[in-house]
Formats: structure tokens, C-alpha cells, sequence
């Protein structure tokens, strides 16, 4: 019998077209929700169009400067329901593209989830404010891809706005205008 996995996505498996591409399934038995992962910085990784993230005393010492609270959480997607096999394609995508090293983390929600195969979103807005801390979050424990090498990073806080806007259609084979 299979588990259901939750995973929290901050880079390109943010963008539905490549998430599905990923796990070769439309995905009508995921859900997902905006999410933020605190105390993380991501980053440009030298030379490729997506992110990596590591914790945020690490990130901190590569930009050498203060950062925002915006600036020290990671918003991404939380994603529930992940079969076994839709893991076993994401662990493969994740190793092709990097040095990733899968972890569990706490993703925090502060929305409801939805039905991921009815999203048809391939434009970010400008996200809401994070709430304040002394708002509850739901904090729900999902696994995630740290980078494993800081080296590898640029100072430079990656963007996924920038990133649907300049490089998306390379994940996924249509160019969108």
C-alpha cells in the first residue's frame, strides 16, 4: 500500500506544468497551498535557472549583509497527497538538477489547500504579506530539498517571479507570453 507524502517546493516544481512533468501524472490527487519555510534563504545556484536553499545561518554568511524577514523565509508550495512513485520520480529529478539532499522540514500555511490538476496558473502575482509571528501558521511537516553545497550559491536571493517570467517554458517545452 502506498503513503501519502506532503513535500514543500520552492523553485521551479513551484510551477504546476513542471511538477506534473516531473511526476508524469496530471496530479488530481494532489493538493497544494501557498506555504513559507522560515529561517531559510534561497538562492541563485551559479550557472542554472533554478534555486537552492539552505538553512539561514548558512545563507546569511554567503549574502554578508542583514536580511529582511522576507528575505530569511522561503515561500513555495506545500503539496500533499504524493504517492510513493510520484517520490521516487521527484528524489530522480531532484538529484538530475543538483546537489540536493531531501530533509523534513516545517512548512508553514496560512491558506486552504486545493486541487493542484485545476490550477492553471503559470504567472506569479505579488504574494501577501508573511503573517505576523504572533499569528498562528499551521505548520505542517513536509519533506523538502536543502542544497548540499553552498559553494555552489549565488548572493543573490532567487526569484520565481523572474524565474515564470524568463525561464519556465525551458522546464516545460511551451514558450508563454
Amino acid at each position: 500500500m502506498s503513503k501519502e507524502h506532503a513535500a514543500f517546493f520552492y523553485g521551479t516544481l513551484m510551477h504546476p506544468k513542471i511538477l506534473k512533468a516531473v511526476i508524469k501524472n496530471e496530479g488530481a490527487h494532489l493538493k497544494v497551498c501557498p506555504a513559507v519555510l522560515l529561517d531559510y534563504t534561497r538562492h541563485e545556484v551559479k550557472g542554472c535557472d533554478y534555486p537552492g536553499i539552505i538553512p539561514f545561518d548558512k545563507g546569511v554568511r554567503i549574502i554578508n549583509k542583514p536580511l529582511t524577514r522576507e528575505e530569511r523565509s522561503v515561500r513555495g508550495t506545500l503539496v500533499t497527497g504524493l504517492t510513493d512513485e510520484d517520490i521516487v520520480y521527484l528524489d530522480r529529478f531532484e538529484s538530475d538538477v543538483g546537489i540536493h539532499e531531501k530533509d523534513s522540514a516545517s512548512a508553514s500555511t496560512w491558506s486552504i489547500l486545493g486541487i493542484i490538476h485545476r490550477c492553471r496558473c503559470t504567472r506569479a502575482g505579488t504574494p501577501p504579506p508573511l503573517p505576523s509571528f504572533a499569528e498562528s501558521l499551521d505548520a505542517i511537516e513536509a519533506e523538502t530539498y536543502v542544497y548540499g553545497d553552498e559553494r555552489d550559491l549565488e548572493a543573490n536571493l532567487w526569484s520565481f517571479e523572474d524565474f515564470v517570467k524568463n525561464n519556465a517554458w525551458k522546464w516545460y517545452g511551451e514558450v508563454t507570453k
